[in-house]
């Protein structure tokens, strides 16, 4: 269930721009790309389980181990139908940043501006980058970044969001280990769902929105 937070005129303006911005025709020079972290308890089965056949599913036992938890970074541009996902111990500012530097020294590394579609946690912020990297390689890496904004507690503005509940479906809703298992099955689905180019067609504008939550709107 969504909770929608207070539609101010602040939430507004943000809802609005970021629907604007799913709305422009596709320029790969200036992709969009909505980034998100997730949380993944890692979990093993100590009695073994019994392995998916044709038609079934596997089978285990209620029992089960933690083995601590990790992160995943999940980035996916919608209309360039492509997505990466990387497994961290933690999701500290150094871990988003470093992030974001392999998105654009890799995938991205020819693009003009790589505009970044982010919720508020405190990492996600030009200051974060200024203290990992210091000033002089922040300034170079914040030339090609564009930050934009969801509104608080309107993750559901996030077009990473609709892929997490994806990958959650297809790949990590289900008892993984250890990072190292986690990491092989995300690299698996993630090459998978980029051959097949899988995008996100975004179909909500400011107009939906106005209609929808219109009612709810506070000066």
């Amino acid at each position: 269930m969504w909770c929608i937070g207070q539609i101010t005129a602040q939430y507004r303006e943000r809802m609005y721009e970021l629907c604007d911005l799913y709305a422009r025709g596709y320029n790969p020079q200036e992709p969009v790309v909505g980034v998100d972290e997730k949380s993944k308890q890692l979990l093993a089965t100590p009695r073994g389980a019994l392995p998916a056949k044709p038609g079934q599913a596997a089978k285990e036992d209620y029992e089960y181990e933690r083995r601590g938890t990790c992160n995943l970074f999940v980035a996916v541009e919608p209309k360039g139908k492509h997505r990466e996902v990387a497994v961290t111990e933690r999701r500290t500012k150094a871990d988003f940043v470093h992030f974001v530097c392999h998105l654009l020294n890799t995938v991205y590394a020819s693009v003009i501006v790589l505009h970044l579609v982010l919720d508020n946690l405190n990492t996600h912020f030009a200051s974060a980058f200024q203290e990992v990297l210091g000033a002089e390689a922040a300034a170079v890496v914040l030339a090609r970044l564009q930050f934009h904004y969801t509104p608080k507690h309107a993750s559901w503005l996030n077009v990473a969001e609709i892929e997490i509940g994806v990958m959650e479906k297809q790949c990590t809703g289900r008892r993984l280990a250890d990072r190292q298992c986690l990491a092989s099955e995300v690299t698996a689905w993630q090459h998978r769902r980029n051959v097949e180019k899988h995008g996100i067609n975004w179909e909500f504008t400011r107009e939906d929105a106005d209609q929808k939550l219109g009612r709810h709107y506070v000066t």
